[in-house]
């Protein structure tokens, strides 16, 4: 949705509102970063998440400051930021990146039905490494009490879109410096078994 809060004050352009636009961006990147404030002092924390339908789900521990915080229901700000790709213009004025970015606004709501619990634990696990939830031994009721899980709705949350390459001055189209585009990609590598699993056969999901 745009709002205020979502607009941006320059190159709004390349703002997007649309969910075609922003769930694919939240699909794609494994972490967030949530923001808010306690006491006055700004703080901002990085953190696993998943999406499903117009919300988002995070968890962590019952005794975490930063969940403790956040879950009284004051104002966060959430964003994510995937990088394609290194812009390089002919002057440092221009350098730039081709990126696809996420700003959501909303409050933090816990998540109490233990079913909805359940699947956001399994949704985030799956959304880090897909198949793992049903590859792992059944979540133990103690370790379910000492975890919260709060959901965050999409319904303020706006997409920034770069791509293209540079855009020189015209008096520098000509200068003898190479510009263009340095495409950028994160990439899984091969899985590391621990010592404990050297003799464990290396699931297909991963």
């Amino acid at each position: 949705m745009q709002t205020a809060r979502t607009t941006p004050s320059r190159l709004a352009k390349r703002a997007h509102y649309d969910a075609n636009t922003i769930h694919p961006i939240l699909d794609e990147a494994l972490f967030c970063t949530v923001s808010y404030v306690t006491d006055g002092q700004p703080m901002a924390i990085p953190t696993a998440f998943a999406r499903l339908g117009d919300k988002i789900y995070i968890h962590g521990s019952v005794g975490s400051h930063f969940i403790r915080e956040i879950e009284k229901g004051g104002p966060v700000c959430i964003s994510v930021m995937l990088t394609d790709g290194l812009v390089l213009a002919k002057s440092a004025f221009h350098h730039s990146a081709n990126y696809r970015s996420v700003v959501i606004f909303a409050n933090a709501q816990k998540v109490t039905d233990e079913a909805e619990r359940m699947n956001a634990l399994a949704l985030i696990t799956d959304h880090l490494i897909p198949g793992r939830w049903d590859d792992l031994r059944p979540t133990t009721d103690s370790e379910m009490r000492k975890t919260t899980v709060l959901a965050f709705s999409l319904a303020e949350a706006s997409a920034k879109v770069r791509t293209g390459g540079p855009s020189d001055d015209p008096e520098d189209e000509n200068l003898p410096t190479w510009s263009g585009i340095i495409p950028m990609q994160t990439v899984r590598l091969t899985p590391v078994s621990a010592e404990n699993s050297q003799d464990t056969p290396l699931p297909n999901y991963l």
